[in-house]
């Protein structure tokens, strides 16, 4: 339960976000030795030693990989993935949309965390059903690019005017494992479900 509530305050976390002036750059590049401030997409023009003048450009890729210990998967380059310490041993991933689609993947190193689907479901769900709110789940399992198989729950609460669908699955061996998060609202499928898919489709576990 202390888990799912980390995930919750994370997310919220990560939505607010840091306020920065207009003027401060997120980029730094530097060439021999000269730096200037740079965001994507942007142009700018730097002298170098010597005096030559020189135009560079800063582009984004559409996707980046992001790695934990154990586990690596691609995503959209303009999308966040946060880490926080939960105590006990637990490290915590969470990537979240502007439209509140997240992918948690929660690190284990003193317990296989495989049984903990049920409870992650209930607690995360708790509040919506507890408001009238209708869930329905079922026994998944989820085969990697590489053979290995994930088995959790995949689940859906349902309201009178919007449902939300769940798939919780984890791996794991002796004292050591991993538990991955999806969610995404009905009503976002259409453009959130490819981020989903991408997750699944080049998550990489190194157990």
């Amino acid at each position: 339960m202390r888990m799912a509530s980390a995930a919750a305050l994370t997310l919220i976390a990560l939505c607010a976000g840091p306020v920065q002036a207009e003027d401060i750059k997120a980029f730094k590049l530097t060439i021999d030795g000269v730096t200037v401030d740079i965001d994507p997409g942007e142009s700018t023009s730097m002298t170098l030693p010597g005096g030559r003048k020189s135009k560079v450009t800063l582009e984004r890729n559409d996707f980046a990989t992001f790695s934990g210990s154990d586990f690596s998967f691609v995503h959209a380059s303009d999308i966040s993935v946060t880490k926080t310490d939960l105590g006990d041993n637990i490290t915590q991933y969470l990537m979240a949309s502007a439209l509140g689609t997240i992918v948690v993947v929660q690190e284990y190193g003193e317990m296989n965390p495989v049984s903990l689907s049920q409870l992650m479901l209930q607690e995360m769900t708790k509040e919506s059903v507890q408001a009238g709110a209708e869930l329905t789940q079922q026994p998944t399992t989820r085969k990697l690019a590489d053979g290995k198989e994930l088995t959790g729950i995949r689940a859906q609460v349902k309201t009178r005017t919007d449902t939300a669908d769940f798939e919780i699955v984890g791996f794991g061996v002796a004292e050591h494992g991993l538990l991955f998060i999806t969610r995404i609202a009905g009503e976002d499928a259409a453009t959130e479900k490819p981020l989903i898919d991408k997750f699944w489709q080049s998550l990489k576990v190194k157990l």
